[in-house]
């Protein structure tokens, strides 16, 4: 596999971190989590005119037909710099199931305001009890005239206090673990009978608990089998894992780059500890586990298009694997180096290691998927 840069990829990079660097300081982070639903709509904006919205969408629906390393790199740029807007809920997560399994009607509805900023989106997946398992769902759809009817609860929606459309897996037949059976619907977030709970996460981002009560929505809301839409949520869904590799990849970068500076100037006995011969082997190991991690993330972003959906699965489990206990480990050193500091709110290495937390259990933790990669035998 070649893993080096194109020249238009090197350009995205260093113009999304251009972007971040001039925008998405600390203190300014700080400042857009207390604006509504806890994110800019400026810095949404500003992601809408540099075309980073529309990257991964074909050119046929308005967007620049970028693939997996345009958005691991977009990824990485959002994770060093903590951004709290919703990239992965909307481009990545949204955009996924639009882009693989929407009609044409459903990505002409959709896609341009994904592209311009106008609409956000959230996947309403997870439910009381079913852990990780995206085939474990209770919620159901029935079919009602010409429609359909969304009766359960969703959990812990990411950016769905805000989403202007709500993506909900819901079961149109069969018993609760059933692979078979599973539809997924484009739900208006303001539709009669839906309730949410809007709450802050520990990393600083904004979650619902959403209640869906006799929810009425067209055919048309459904993308498309919906009786067999359990595959495309499995794509969807290791693409976004990927996409969080990724982020926890930029997130321990400038984590371990924030602990390497700290070292430099914080001075103990008249010198810079950076000095101690035992701190310098731990930020050692720190480097050792960001480069594994690193080199994990880039081959679940080349695994994410494998056509295979076990090798896919298998190669993207065995990244969130390694990713999960790198930025475990990268987390706590750099807590530690900082000493009393870092447990401080004011002190930003204190938020990549909430963040980090959250992205290990996010989509499975490092026990889920080193479960899967055992039971698919390995990566080789």
């Amino acid at each position: 596999m070649d893993f080096d840069l194109s020249e238009e990829q090197r350009l995205l990079k260093e113009s999304v971190g251009g972007l971040l660097t001039d925008a998405y300081d600390f203190d300014s982070r700080r400042k857009y989590m207390l604006e509504k639903g806890g994110w800019s709509r400026a810095i949404w904006a500003k992601l809408a005119e540099q075309g980073l919205l529309g990257l991964p969408f074909p050119e046929a629906d308005g967007g620049f037909g970028a693939g997996a390393v345009e958005t691991m790199i977009v990824m990485e740029a959002l994770g060093r710099a903590l951004v709290l807007e919703p990239y992965l809920a909307t481009v990545v997560i949204g955009g996924g199931f639009l882009r693989h399994g929407g009609s044409a009607a459903q990505k002409e509805a959709h896609i341009p305001g994904i592209i311009d900023g106008s609409k956000t989106l959230a996947f309403a997946q997870l439910e009381k009890n079913s852990r990780y398992d995206l085939n474990d769902v209770v919620t159901s759809a029935k079919t009602k005239g010409d429609g359909w009817v969304i009766d359960g609860e969703k959990f812990v929606v990411v950016n769905g206090e805000n989403a202007d459309t709500l993506i909900v897996t819901a079961r149109t037949k069969g018993a609760r673990h059933d692979k078979s059976g599973i539809g997924v619907f484009l739900v208006p977030a303001d539709a009669n009978g839906i309730s949410k709970k809007g709450y802050p996460t520990q990393d600083g981002l904004h979650a619902a608990d959403i209640t869906f009560t006799g929810v009425e929505v067209g055919t048309e809301a459904a993308i498309g089998d919906p009786e067999n839409a359990l595959p495309l949520i499995e794509r969807v869904v290791d693409e976004a894992r990927a996409a969080v590799c990724a982020e926890a990849v930029g997130a321990m970068d400038e984590s371990l780059k924030t602990t390497v500076e700290y070292l430099k100037t914080r001075k103990q006995f008249g010198v810079a500890i950076g000095s101690f011969q035992s701190l310098q082997h731990r930020a050692a190991d720190m480097f050792v586990a960001l480069e594994q991690a690193r080199s994990m993330s880039m081959f679940a972003t080349m695994a994410a298009d494998f056509d295979d959906a076990k090798e896919r699965a298998t190669a993207v489990a065995a990244a969130k694997v390694q990713v999960g206990k790198s930025g475990k480990f990268i987390g706590q050193q750099s807590i530690q180096l900082h000493g009393g500091i870092g447990m401080t709110i004011e002190a930003k290495i204190g938020h990549y290691f909430k963040r980090l937390t959250m992205i290990e259990n996010s989509l499975g933790d490092s026990e889920y998927h080193l479960r899967r990669v055992s039971e698919a035998g390995g990566l080789v």
